[in-house]
């Protein structure tokens, strides 16, 4: 289980500028419990205890020998820096389609395209963070997917990635903290997982 760290040079990502490069600050939908959009709110304070229920995206991409790509968050993030989560996670701009959100937000953080990346459902929960005290209430869109590209991971965002499997992802786990929301949503996410990767890869 190789643990690559970022480098590189910076680039500009979504998570911490507005989409047209401004000061305006960042906007979520906000959702009901079917996840209707019902209104906008700031980041930061979608995230404030008691959190407001709002919409996100998780990706799960795999090689072609069924290793899940994770990352650790960069140790400059403001929610969860330094610990290992999925691949690629984060949330549609209002209006915005969550399949594209995935796409621009995997090509922001990891400097590539998936060969392939499907629908694998949806997982409401609410996840306080232990460390900051934000809190995740997510409608999350879940995202499985294949990578043949080699990532180029932007160091603002991701400080280390790894390809793992089953097994070496629990010893992973074992050694350091996830993020609070990872086995929620990588098991809301299995069974589209196993029909991509096959049962022998064991997800």
């Amino acid at each position: 289980m190789p643990i690559t760290p970022a480098n590189g040079g910076s680039a500009e990502t979504a998570e911490t500028a507005a989409p047209s490069g401004s000061a305006e600050p960042i906007m979520l939908e906000l959702v009901d419990e079917d996840g209707t959009t019902i209104g906008t709110a700031e980041k930061l304070s979608a995230h404030l205890a008691p959190g407001k229920l709002h919409r996100a995206f998780s990706v799960f991409l795999f090689d072609d020998a069924g290793r899940l790509l994770l990352q650790r968050r960069a140790l400059g993030k403001y929610h969860s820096p330094g610990v290992w989560s999925n691949t690629c996670c984060g949330h549609p701009y209002p209006g915005e389609p969550p399949f594209v959100a995935a796409a621009r937000r995997t090509a922001e953080e990891l400097g590539m395209a998936p060969a392939l990346l499907r629908e694998a459902g949806t997982v409401r929960y609410n996840h306080p963070d232990p460390a900051s005290g934000l809190v995740e209430q997510e409608y999350n869109h879940l995202f499985a997917g294949l990578v043949r590209a080699a990532p180029r991971p932007n160091p603002e965002e991701i400080g280390e990635i790894a390809f793992v499997t089953p097994d070496e992802l629990e010893r992973l786990r074992d050694k350091g903290p996830f993020s609070a929301w990872f086995m929620t949503v990588l098991d809301a996410a299995r069974p589209a997982v196993r029909e991509l990767t096959g049962t022998a890869a064991g997800w």
